[in-house]
Parts: structure tokens; C-alpha cells; sequence
């Protein structure tokens, strides 16, 4: 980049008015040689229960989740409707606006069966990032977590009326909100961090949101300066 007098960066959203940078992740279990995620014999996407289970942990815990994998106030610029932004917690095979895809190019292919999940962008820690997610699939797995119905509408389009019929939930707003969300549900992800750690990253990502909300940005000066 540097040699074609461009710059590289992993900031979520460094461009108003364009689509954000993502880090979409594919995900999927084996054993024994066998993908646990694939069934030949559903008709919908060939995914089995114990990737739906995988699926509905990661919807529910989806807001907390949002600390851990869009950890930056930028990331939130980039998790607004439009744009390709998957901004509500729900899963489809293909949908742009869902947080969660089951990518269906050819039907039976084991070993492509995975689940894409769509919000966490490059300025994440991937070590706390895809930790953090597997804990979510898992709790999923154990406690039987049904992800609900796949919803192939443009949720974009969707009224709030409908988005509430369908108990499709929005992920937070702010940094601030996806922290607060994590301080209540952590609880899936104690048995790989520890306590000492989840806190050192709240106050650690606090204080980021801190510094940004007191500090005046260009729009404001554009919008309020000279009134």
C-alpha cells in the first residue's frame, strides 16, 4: 500500500457514506472426521440440529458478543442498517441484513457446511474474538438453544411491529451499550475468562469510549459551529 501512496487500515468504518470493512467468520465442529454442522436431510440449508443449537447461541448471546467482536466506537458506525451491515440478530442462508448466514453455493458438500457470522470487523482481537464466539456456539449446543425460523425478507424493510413478531433483536448501538450487555450476560464465557480478564476489558474499552464521547468531531463543528 505504502509503495502505491495509499494507506492500509483495519478501522471498521473509515469512510462515511460507504460500506464498513467486516470480518465475516466461518465456523464449524467436527468429529471423527465428520462435520457436525451438515444433515443431507434437511431440506433448508443441510444444516443439522447441533448447528442450529450453534446458531442460537450465538443470537443470544449476540449483544455481549459485540463487546468482544466489534470492540471499537468506529465499530458502530459500521453496525447501522443499509450498507450491508448485519445489524440484527437473526440467520438465513442468504440474507445481508441478518447476523448469521448458512452459505448454501452447492447442495451436498460435507465439508462446506459452516456458519458465517457476520458482525465482528478487523480492529478485533481475534484470540478474545474467536474464543469468545465459540463459547457462545457451544452454550448454544448445551443448553438446546433454537436460533427461531431463518427470515429471508430484507429485515431492513421490515417494520418494528414485525421485527417484534419475529423476535428478531437489534445488536447495541454504542460500545458503551455492547459493554453494558456484556457486564449482564459473561456467564458463557467464564469457563475460558476469567473474571480479572473480562474486567481489565471493560475498564480497558470504557475508558476508549470515554475519551471519544468528549471529544468534539468535525460534524459537530459543521453542524453547530456557526448556528
Amino acid at each position: 500500500a505504502s509503495q502505491m501512496n495509499l494507506v492500509a487500515t483495519f478501522m471498521p468504518k473509515p469512510i462515511f457514506g460507504d460500506n464498513g470493512s467486516g470480518m465475516h467468520t466461518h465456523q464449524s465442529l467436527w468429529r471423527d472426521s465428520a462435520n457436525a454442522f451438515y444433515d443431507s436431510r434437511d431440506e433448508y440449508a443441510e444444516l443439522s440440529q447441533t448447528g442450529r443449537y450453534y446458531i442460537g447461541g450465538l443470537i443470544e448471546h449476540g449483544r455481549a458478543l459485540a463487546a468482544i467482536v466489534s470492540p471499537t466506537t468506529n465499530s458502530y458506525k459500521r453496525l447501522v442498517p443499509g450498507y450491508e451491515a448485519p445489524v440484527y440478530l437473526a440467520w438465513s442462508k442468504r440474507n445481508r441484513s441478518a447476523a448469521v448466514r448458512v452459505p448454501m453455493y452447492h447442495r451436498g458438500i460435507e465439508a462446506a457446511k459452516r456458519v458465517e457470522y457476520r458482525p465482528p470487523d478487523p480492529s478485533t482481537n481475534p484470540y478474545l474474538a474467536f474464543a469468545a464466539m465459540a463459547m457462545a456456539g457451544l452454550d448454544g449446543i448445551k443448553k438446546k438453544l433454537e436460533p427461531g425460523d431463518p427470515v429471508d425478507e430484507n429485515i431492513y424493510h421490515l417494520s418494528v411491529h414485525r421485527r417484534q413478531q419475529l423476535g428478531i433483536r437489534e445488536l447495541p448501538g454504542s460500545l458503551k451499550d455492547a459493554l453494558e450487555e456484556l457486564r449482564s450476560d459473561s456467564e458463557f464465557l467464564k469457563p475460558v475468562f476469567s473474571n480479572s480478564l473480562l474486567e481489565a476489558y471493560q475498564d480497558i474499552k470504557t475508558q476508549e469510549w470515554k475519551e471519544e464521547s468528549i471529544r468534539p468531531t468535525p460534524f459537530e463543528y459543521y453542524q453547530y459551529f456557526d448556528i
